[in-house]
């Protein structure tokens, strides 16, 4: 199989299962718990605290692990608009192509909790537009969260450039960071960001644990309480294995940053171009340039993205036609339609998504095969 879809998820690399390992048959203990199996597994904890908050350049007590990317999303908004609710706060602005962990907790937030939502449009390329962001804030405006890289189109947004902003206003602002992890700075001083948001499996490291980054003097009303774990901000059972295995893959993922991703954006372009020869009618979605350097997302029409992933299946190849949170939905992309993009076109979206284990020949492959694919299921249709 050539997988191809690397935004969805990624293999655990070897070297993080080695790492995780004794965590789970020998230093098993409860982080909380005093004897000395219960302190080992503190002591783990906390190592991998403070390297995540070397990676973030940030300090250990900033980081909260949580169980994955939505959650900590989820995390972010409800805890820092509600926590901002009683100074009377309870503005938030996001845009129209946030992951859906940050769209639908807006929404309940409004719904059920008395908040004005302001949604940004984007441009045709997925950018939002920082001025636009300037005049949407207001002095109740609590919270600001914009994804860094986006998951179906891959367009970075300029993150540093709307924190200032934002900061200036006095509100708290938030990114989603989760397809950033394994391809772009985090930083969170240079970000300028209050919040940040990750998933472990994005970036060759366990499903089921994440991250939540909160600065210093952030007000974050807990949303799972219960206990004192992660300072009283996420209370449960610390997943020791999987935090220490979060924290490996994310080290290793940026010490490979600049080489792999000068390594995909090759593969990436030349996998677009033998794209673009051999398929008529085809058009890349979201930015040309500033976008994430393994992300391939283009709109094939004449042809339904789910006809074309079957046959691709079929063919040995892994794609996906946008977020894996939406697949198999009849609708088109929310993030496609925000960009102004037809609905029918939409339907038509595939994304391809290249990672550390793909090559020129799995390039060429598909190369090979999609225009014999989609050439077929135009003729069908």
């Amino acid at each position: 199989m050539i997988y191809l879809d690397h935004s969805a998820t990624t293999a655990v690399d070897q070297r993080v299962v080695d790492a995780m390992s004794p965590y789970w048959t020998q230093m098993y203990g409860n982080p909380s718990s005093i004897y000395g199996l219960g302190r080992r597994a503190a002591a783990a904890l906390e190592d991998a605290r403070c390297r995540v908050a070397r990676v973030l350049n940030c300090q250990p007590a900033e980081i909260v692990f949580t169980g994955c990317g939505t959650e900590s999303d989820n995390l972010a908004l409800r805890g820092a608009v509600l926590g901002a609710a009683p100074q009377g706060r309870r503005h938030i602005i996001i845009t129209a192509i946030e992951h859906h962990a940050v769209l639908h907790t807006a929404r309940e937030l409004a719904e059920h909790f008395d908040c004005d939502v302001t949604i940004l449009p984007v441009d045709r390329q997925g950018l939002v537009d920082p001025a636009a962001i300037a005049g949407a804030l207001r002095p109740d405006t609590a919270l600001v969260s914009v994804m860094y890289a986006n998951n179906e189109v891959g367009t970075i947004q300029p993150i540093a450039e709307i924190g200032a902003i934002v900061r200036q206003q006095g509100a708290l602002f938030h990114t989603d960071a989760v397809q950033a992890g394994g391809h772009l700075g985090l930083d969170v001083q240079a970000l300028n960001v209050d919040l940040l948001a990750l998933s472990a499996h994005k970036f060759h490291g366990p499903k089921g644990v994440g991250m939540l980054y909160v600065r210093r003097g952030a007000r974050l009303l807990p949303t799972q309480t219960g206990g004192s774990q992660e300072r009283g901000r996420r209370s449960g059972t610390e997943n020791v294995p999987y935090i220490v295995g979060l924290a490996h893959a994310l080290e290793l993922a940026q010490a490979d940053r600049g080489a792999e991703s000068a390594r995909l954006l090759a593969l990436r372009e030349r996998l677009w171009a033998g794209l673009a020869a051999r398929i008529p009618d085809i058009e890349l979605t979201g930015h040309p340039t500033r976008r994430l350097a393994g992300h391939l997302s283009l709109i094939v029409r004449g042809a339904e993205a789910q006809s074309l992933l079957i046959a691709l299946d079929l063919a040995g190849v892994a794609a996906s036609s946008g977020s894996a949170c939406a697949s198999g939905a009849p609708t088109p992309s929310h993030v496609l339609t925000a960009m102004g993009y037809d609905p029918m076109d939409a339907l038509g979206a595939l994304r391809l998504t290249l990672g550390r284990e793909n090559t020129e020949a799995d390039v060429d492959f598909v190369i090979e095969r999609l225009p014999k694919i989609v050439e077929r299921i135009r003729g069908n249709q």
